[in-house]
């Protein structure tokens, strides 16, 4: 383990109990069960086996008895993606984020070992491999989001050679952290590309633990640290923008606005980037380290699909996560149009609300629970260092603590390295946590 890897109590966190509720703790029997569609029909079916589908595939079962809920989900393994930033920084170990699927998904509700290959929703019914139907009365498309490594020039055959990694990948992290420890002499360039992205800070959070390791190992001097992002701004909530930026200016980092990797030529060790403000015109950089942050895109079952946008997005309802045209489809996740950063903490707000709207809808109601576009990114600034970010749709702050959350703080890496884990195995992942948001308010109100 990395001497950077960090283990503190929980305890520190004066408000650390407003994350559970009484009981949740509690380890369900695990799930073995693992097979091709046992039944042609389901009450609710969930597409998807990530965070948003297992959270809802246990809410669902309180809902409606396991035996009328189906999980859709071809992987074998379950990971807490999250961590993968301090697996790649080698603060966390790789076997940590990872799970049996089988284990997380609730005792008695279906495991449908097989992918999607059509939703048809005008005959309430998708179709999975080997051409089987299952029909369904309820949709919960909670499908993720794509990587498209190969969208750049170079990848993903760049990644046979050393010097480069990516922290989105459960094939490519842990390159990441033996190409910083190999670290010599050179530049160390961090991307983040021209497309919607999964944990939009994480691209930058890796720059700063490569910073802090390079520090501590006398080699900093010898490193000139670029970020190119293809945005124009380092982030998108100027108070927590502002944070970083004086981060960035302590710490001696460049950052290139509007630079998209277009390719690398790993056996040269060089990067290629265009500049979007110039259109045409190219920058070609040496690395002695490349951090790749791949573009994204929507599932590809969901292009062109009767239940997404022109972008190929789940088109729901921001404020209830119902689908605009289909009452009966509800959708949640990185998958789906809502404009907010897609993050774990967002799943689990939307989970809480998309509870509400599902219940009402069952009871052919019209659905009055609102999703404020909650979303947290713990943006992680050294390896005993982060700034929480908390913010809504409209890029506001709605932070949690009584704090200042723009500022370092040694509590919050420990919640994001050390709490927010259990958190998320024994709380989210059992459909019993919806967020910070009651708190949030009590807080607000002047309560403790």
């Amino acid at each position: 383990m990395s001497p950077f890897g960090a283990v503190s109590s929980c305890s520190r966190l004066c408000s650390g109990v407003w994350l559970l509720k009484p009981g949740m703790q509690k380890m369900s029997s695990v799930h073995t069960a693992a097979r091709c569609a046992a039944r042609d029909y389901y009450q609710v079916l969930v597409l998807g086996g990530g965070a948003g589908g297992i959270a809802m595939s246990a809410r669902m079962k309180r809902k409606v008895g396991a035996e009328n809920v189906a999980v859709v989900e071809p992987s074998e393994t379950h990971y807490y993606q999250p961590m993968w930033t301090l697996v790649g920084g080698g603060a966390k170990q790789l076997a940590a984020s990872a799970r049996p699927m089988g284990s997380v998904i609730p005792k008695g509700v279906e495991w449908i070992k097989s992918r999607v290959t059509a939703l048809d929703p005008d005959k309430n019914c998708v179709w999975l491999e080997n051409d089987i139907k299952v029909s369904y009365k309820y949709l919960i498309i909670a499908l993720g989001i794509n990587l498209h490594y190969e969208k750049i020039k170079g990848l993903p055959e760049g990644f046979n050679y050393p010097k480069i990694g990516s922290n989105y990948s459960v094939q490519t992290v842990e390159k990441t952290w033996r190409a910083l420890q190999d670290f010599k002499e050179g530049n160390a360039i961090f991307t983040f590309p021209n497309t919607p992205v999964k944990c939009a800070g994480a691209p930058q959070k890796i720059m700063y633990l490569s910073d802090a390791y390079l520090r501590k190992t006398g080699k900093r001097s010898k490193a000139n640290f670029m970020f190119n992002t293809a945005l124009g701004v380092i982030f998108g909530v100027k108070k927590y923008a502002d944070a970083l930026l004086e981060v960035i200016k302590d710490r001696d980092l460049t950052v290139n606005y509007k630079r998209n990797l277009i390719e690398v030529r790993a056996d040269k060790q060089e990067a290629v980037f265009e500049n979007l403000d110039k259109p045409g015109v190219t920058e070609v950089h040496q690395y002695e380290i490349l951090h790749v942050t791949p573009p994204m895109g929507p599932p590809a079952v969901l292009v062109n699909s009767p239940v997404s946008d022109e972008g190929g997005w789940v088109d729901v309802d921001k404020e209830t996560l119902q689908h605009k045209k289909y009452s009966n489809v509800f959708g949640i996740g990185d998958c789906t149009n809502l404009p907010t950063s897609k993050t774990a903490a967002a799943v689990a707000a939307q989970s809480g609300v998309l509870d509400k709207t599902i219940s009402l809808v069952m009871k052919n109601e019209m659905p009055v629970k609102k999703y404020d576009g909650y979303t947290s990114c713990p943006l992680v600034t050294g390896y005993n260092k982060v700034i929480l970010a908390e913010f809504d749709y409209n890029a506001q702050p709605l932070e949690t603590f009584p704090i200042d959350q723009s500022k370092e703080r040694a509590t919050m890496y420990h919640m994001k390295a050390d709490m927010m884990p259990l958190l998320y195995w024994n709380a989210l992942l059992k459909g019993y946590w919806g967020g910070p948001a009651p708190v949030r308010k009590l807080m607000h109100l002047g309560l403790k």
